[in-house]
């Protein structure tokens, strides 16, 4: 009768705590002034900065449009959820929301939720290369992307961030972040030495970065999809990174100067694109490798003491394939509409069949759309027979978001 009356009374606070969860609106043409209503919207900058009453287990909405603010472009980021409520960012249901610029998560942010938001940048890269380095002074242009420098246990879901200067950086100060989802594609610059600007670059001491369930790809040669990297002075330690889809230009980068310890690389999905675990550092501590499959490049890991590395696929280019098809459903944990899909056609088949349960199921309607193109027409829209579904595909390699309707 005790835990009974224990269960009674945690559910009725879950339910007060539901309750009074606020939902709170913000518009591109909102003003710091407004009530936060759907018909009386904040503006965009003091909504995310804390200067509004933005409380543990709130959403804040944002309504259909583009965000954008110059020469400052970067909206910054400073709310305080908690473990049990955290704070959601996100598009009123069925709107998209474009930031034009970027966001730039600093402390004391806390259990922030972003999700479903694009973010790049409008203003044309020059036509010719710029001068040499990381910071040429002639890219006259906003950086744009997501920046991450001083949030805990924050998550950044379903976001697609593409023709920024760079698409996430994820530095140090991030502590228990998950980049999940996400859609990270032509973003960088070229100068006349190289590519430059990565999809994902990030460094790591305290805690675990996740970084999960992305589709990434690269512009040019000389870039990283994933650029976890640092000098002798930079951290490179704790990650997770798994079932990402990564392809056609960037190499993929776990290592620095420094050496590193408790990396976990698992099931991630590359074409054209090498891994790379470990670099110049003398030593690693340790590190997983499991279940990867990378074709038309290499894997190198580099300088470990403890190496668990089982059951990874690596099919260089000239090399023998296998026959037949292998593909991935990837369902969204955040979306129970959405999914990842990648194929290699070893047979280069015009269509191939996907075994599609438990994501979906006989009957029910599906489109499939190209994640770099996730806003325009559908490649098809059908429905799933016998438990699976056919893809059509050119050529060796395909990568779909596969979204369920209603």
């Amino acid at each position: 009768m005790k835990s009974y009356s224990v269960l009674i009374l945690w559910f009725l606070l879950f339910a007060a705590q539901v309750s009074s969860a606020g939902q709170w609106y913000v518009g591109p043409n909102g003003k710091p002034t407004n009530a936060g209503t759907r018909e009386s919207p904040w503006d965009i900058t003091s909504a995310l900065d804390g200067k509004q009453k933005v409380a543990p287990g709130d959403t804040v909405y944002l309504l259909g449009g583009t965000y954008r603010r110059r020469p400052k472009e970067l909206f910054e980021v400073r709310l305080v959820g908690t473990a049990g409520s955290p704070i959601h960012i996100r598009p009123v249901p069925g709107q998209r929301v474009r930031i034009d610029g970027g966001l730039s998560v600093q402390s004391p942010s806390a259990h922030v939720w972003i999700r479903d938001l694009e973010i790049f940048v409008s203003e044309p890269l020059p036509e010719e290369p710029v001068s040499a380095g990381s910071h040429p002074q002639d890219l006259n242009r906003p950086w744009g992307g997501l920046h991450m420098h001083g949030g805990k246990n924050c998550k950044y879901i379903n976001l697609i961030i593409h023709n920024c200067n760079q698409g996430i950086s994820c530095w140090k100060g991030e502590i228990d972040p998950e980049i999940y989802g996400c859609i990270i594609y032509n973003n960088g610059w070229l100068g006349t030495d190289r590519g430059h600007g990565h999809c994902i670059y990030t460094q790591n001491d305290q805690g675990v970065k996740v970084i999960s369930n992305c589709i990434m790809s690269c512009r040019y040669d000389g870039t990283y999809t994933m650029h976890a990297y640092g000098s002798k002075r930079a951290y490179v330690n704790n990650f997770l990174v798994e079932d990402n889809i990564c392809f056609n230009e960037g190499p993929f980068l776990i290592g620095g100067g420094r050496p590193s310890r408790h990396i976990r690389v698992f099931r991630n999905y590359l074409y054209n694109v090498s891994m790379r675990i470990g670099y110049t550092a003398p030593y690693n501590e340790n590190c997983e490798v499991r279940d990867n499959v990378i074709v038309n490049g290499d894997l190198n890991i580099t300088r470990y003491r403890n190496v668990v590395q089982e059951d990874n696929l690596v099919i260089r280019k000239g090399q023998t394939r296998p026959t037949g098809v292998k593909a991935v459903l990837l369902p969204n944990r955040f979306d129970r509409n959405r999914a990842h899909l990648v194929v290699y056609n070893w047979d280069k088949r015009q269509e191939v069949e996907v075994a599609a349960k438990p994501f979906l199921q006989n009957g029910e309607t599906f489109s499939l759309k190209d994640p770099q193109d996730f806003f325009g027409a559908c490649i098809i829209q059908t429905k799933c027979e016998g438990n699976s579904i056919h893809v059509p595909v050119k050529g060796e390699f395909a990568v779909f978001v596969v979204l369920k309707e209603g």
